[in-house]
Formats: structure tokens, sequence, C-alpha cells
């Protein structure tokens, strides 16, 4: 296990913010993880824009169309982590699709990411069956391939938690990302199954909005994360949103604390 992943929740429940990376803009990205840092964010999740990204709602699929039309590439991304590494050690993972890491080619990417400084990396549309082309490369440079386990995973839960690296993302919802009134998963059942397997943290996401809603998702798991609410607040207030998401993340952080 990656040892900045560990660290992240190392001290008590973790809440992990998500990003688009390139909205409004890869300046404000830097502002941004850097504001989310100073407000109490124990690791990070980047988001590499994808022209189809199949797992997303509305909110982060307009965010990647945003992105992508101001021109933000992989390149453009492992530059900022480049400066962003001079500066920071927080924890962070990269969040993007098999087709991105395709196509920049999978032992270059995941090298890279690995030189650069960044600790694992989800890909919500590879299923665990298919992971092995991709875990064997991260394994090799030190990156941790983060597992998801959805709530019709079942009896592959311990299947899946027994070869997971870094920590397990609990899919809160079925559907894809987006805010939720309420959440109905049996999240504590998932996770004891995850924990039986492997002693890992579990961090839940998808559908967590409110500071209500991150306690009790925190109350039963290792952490939080959240990805749309902040994403929509990056596209309400574009290059003036720093702030906003910066209180935003702080009230979360204070909620999963407890």
């Amino acid at each position: 296990m990656n040892k900045r992943i560990a660290e992240a929740f190392a001290n008590g429940k973790a809440f992990i913010p998500f990003l688009t990376c390139g909205d409004p803009s890869l300046e404000v990205t830097e502002q941004l993880i850097y504001a989310m840092e100073e407000a109490g964010a124990d690791l990070i999740e980047l988001g590499i824009p994808f022209s189809d990204p199949t797992a997303e709602g509305p909110v982060i699929q307009a965010a990647n169309v945003r992105a992508l039309s101001g021109g933000v590439t992989t390149d453009k991304i492992f530059d900022m982590v480049k400066r962003l590494r001079q500066n920071t050690k927080i924890p962070m993972v990269f969040m993007t699709y098999a087709n991105v890491v395709f196509s920049y080619g999978t032992e270059r990417f995941i090298q890279k990411a690995a030189s650069l400084g960044m600790d694992g990396l989800i890909l919500p549309d590879v299923p665990f069956e298919e992971k092995e082309e991709f875990d064997s490369v991260c394994k090799k440079y030190g990156l941790d391939l983060i597992s998801l386990i959805a709530p019709t995973s079942h009896e592959r839960i311990t299947q899946i938690a027994k070869e997971a690296e870094g920590f397990v993302y609990c899919v809160s919802s079925l559907g894809v990302t987006g805010m939720r009134s309420a959440i109905t998963t049996d999240i504590g059942a998932m996770v004891q199954l995850v924990k039986a397997a492997k002693d890992i943290p579990c961090a839940v996401g998808f559908g967590i909005s409110t500071p209500e809603q991150a306690a009790a998702m925190a109350a039963k798991s290792d952490g939080a994360i959240v990805g749309s609410a902040i994403v929509k607040l990056c596209g309400q207030y574009k290059e003036a949103c720093v702030p906003y998401v910066k209180e935003y993340v702080k009230s979360m952080k204070d909620a999963v604390r407890g």
C-alpha cells in the first residue's frame, strides 16, 4: 500500500474531494488543490477529463466538456502535478477512464504518474475481471490501483477486497455520480465484508453532497468522497470558485471528523 495513501487514513476519518482538472482552468485547479489541503482534505482525486465519462452524471460530464474544450490534455495535467509536488505532499490519485490510459500508452502513463509523485489510479470503467493489465503495471511502478465495489457486487466483494490496494472505493448508489437526496445502500454491511477479507481503508462516494450525509457515511466507513457538489461550485463560480470550494471542503471535513 502506498505510504501516502495509508497516511490519509491514519488520523481518523478521511475527507476526499474530487476535481475535474482544467475546469475552469489548470491554474485554478492548482489553486483549488492548495486551498482544499488547507481546508483539511486528506487525499485528493484528480479527474483527467474524457469525452465519454460513462460513470459520471451531468455535473461532472459538463465539467469534462468544459475542460476539454479549454484545451486540457493529459500532458498538461502531468505538468501541473509536477509543479504541485514541489509545494505539497498531500496524497493524490488520478481518476479517469481506460481509454485515456490506453491512448497515452498504459506503461508510459503509469510510469509517468508514479514518477511525478501520484499515489494511485482509479479506473471506474475497468471491471475487476479485467484489471490485471493495469494492475501489474501499477505494481511495477508503486502506484495503487484503487478498486471500486458497488451495491451489486455481493459475493464478489470479498474477492475484490482481497486484491485491493490503497483503499476501497465503496459506491453508495447505483447509477452515475451526482448528488442524492437520500442514500439507502447498506454501507455498513459492504464495509464489514471488505474488512473481513482485508484490513484496508474503505471510503464511500457517489451521491454525498451535504455535511449530514458525509457524517453518516463516515460513521460507517473510513471516509467520505465528494465530487459532484465540488465540481458544481467550480461550474457556478468559475475563476472565482476557490474560496467557495475551500469553505465547502472545510464544512465537510468538520462533519466527517464528527
